[in-house]
């Protein structure tokens, strides 16, 4: 258990880099025939099991504390075994980006993890890569693991996006080596951002694909090539998040590293704590937040559902009734986020009520409370968060799960002068 007692924050820390860009960039390392360098690695939990995968698969990895190289694996030679077992452990991009890219093969793998992942909805993959071509894809009543065996050919399919962007991503990192060409029609499609994200990282590795304005429809050209590259992982707006808001709420801290035109969907968070009246100075390299006069907002997550935490979080210490809508897609997370969030922090005083779409959060006397973060790394953060503006801090019941995706996270807290214990 952690204690964070109630703290006057001020400092500075260098951000983290981005685990979402890494699994991207490992996934497409590993299909560039050469050698690849990642650069400003992230080794969080997911971020490990991007790479364990993409070893699995049979890609040469060696690692230093600065830089991934990767030799690519060349997807025509058969894998060294008969029934494949990749472990996701509980990164939901992890299951949904490699099941299409498993399936380019005429192997049966096996695509699986542990703890939450098992209760992460998957069965929008089934029918869309068994018209692909896909001879075999079966989830577990729709939630992993999920057997899967190729190999994919290509060609016309629709994608229901309202529940996660994820899938989508396996399919433009998988779609470009199939034979034939393909064509996505996409609907409901939330996190447009991170399917930006994809189609970046895609193109410097040299993969075309031919996307809409408004990403209903993609096309993308069989038979092409990934070519090795250096990759530069930027640092990351979603673990951010919370050390920004931290500054709002209780004092000043500069978070240096972060890429102001960034295409991740969390850099968000600057236009909310806006809205909120948090003091804010945007440098080149750095962004610089500050306590203020705080108001109550109203802002719309279904772009950026990770923020949710953090968000509540500053809400509560807004003057006022916050609304933050676009929250449905949450249920889906590592836990029920947006219930599970609200149980916790009413446990610290908070007055927030949940709706199925959105939530309001009232200003709350927050007090002392031990928190459980039921396993969810951004719950854990944002309950430690709360605890600084709390009468006499917050207690977190099962914190390393923040390993998931910011293991230095309470190290960071510390710099920026949190009282952590």
């Amino acid at each position: 258990m952690k204690l964070i007692k109630p703290s006057k924050i001020n400092g500075s820390v260098e951000a983290r880099p981005s685990k979402s860009l890494m699994q991207r960039a490992v996934a497409a390392s590993m299909l560039a025939e050469g050698i690849s360098a990642i650069r400003n690695p992230s080794f969080c939990d997911d971020s490990l099991a991007a790479l364990g995968i993409a070893k699995k698969f049979g890609a040469k990895i060696n690692k230093t504390p600065k830089k991934v190289e990767i030799r690519g694996i060349n997807i025509k030679e058969n894998l060294t075994s008969e029934k494949l077992r990749l472990d996701c452990q509980e990164s939901g991009l992890c299951v949904r980006m490699f099941s299409p890219i498993a399936a380019l093969f005429d192997k049966e793998i096996i695509i699986t993890g542990k703890g939450s992942l098992l209760s992460r909805p998957v069965g929008m993959i089934e029918k869309p890569l068994t018209l692909l071509g896909a001879t075999k894809c079966i989830a577990k009543n729709g939630f992993p693991p999920i057997e899967i065996k190729g190999p994919i050919k290509g060609g016309n399919i629709g994608v229901d996006g309202s529940i996660s962007s994820q899938f989508l991503t396996g399919l433009l990192m998988a779609l470009p080596l199939c034979e034939n060409d393909s064509e996505i029609a996409i609907s409901n499609l939330k996190s447009k951002p991170y399917v930006n994200m994809t189609i970046r990282v895609l193109n410097k590795f040299g993969i075309k694909v031919n996307a809409d304005k408004n990403l209903e429809e993609i096309r993308v050209a069989g038979n092409q090539k990934y070519k090795p590259c250096e990759f530069e992982i930027e640092n990351d707006w979603s673990s951010a998040a919370f050390l920004l808001v931290a500054g709002a709420i209780a004092g000043k801290v500069e978070l240096k590293g972060l890429n102001k035109d960034s295409e991740q969907a969390d850099r968000s968070i600057l236009a909310a704590l806006k809205c909120a009246g948090a003091l804010l100075e945007i440098k080149k390299n750095s962004v610089v937040v500050e306590k203020n006069n705080l108001q109550a907002f109203e802002f719309d997550i279904s772009n950026c559902p990770d923020l949710f935490p953090a968000l509540a979080v500053l809400a509560c210490n807004c003057r006022g009734k916050s609304k933050i809508m676009g929250i449905e897609r949450l249920r889906h997370k590592e836990s029920n986020r947006a219930f599970i969030l609200a149980q916790e922090l009413k446990k610290m005083g908070a007055k927030i009520n949940v709706f199925e779409n959105h939530a309001e959060i009232k200003q709350s006397g927050m007090h002392f409370a031990k928190a459980d973060s039921h396993n969810d790394h951004r719950i854990a953060m944002a309950c430690s968060i709360a605890g600084l503006t709390s009468e006499n801090g917050v207690r977190i019941i099962g914190e390393k799960c923040i390993s998931k995706s910011y293991p230095e996270f309470f190290d960071d807290l510390k710099k920026i002068g949190a009282d952590v214990l």
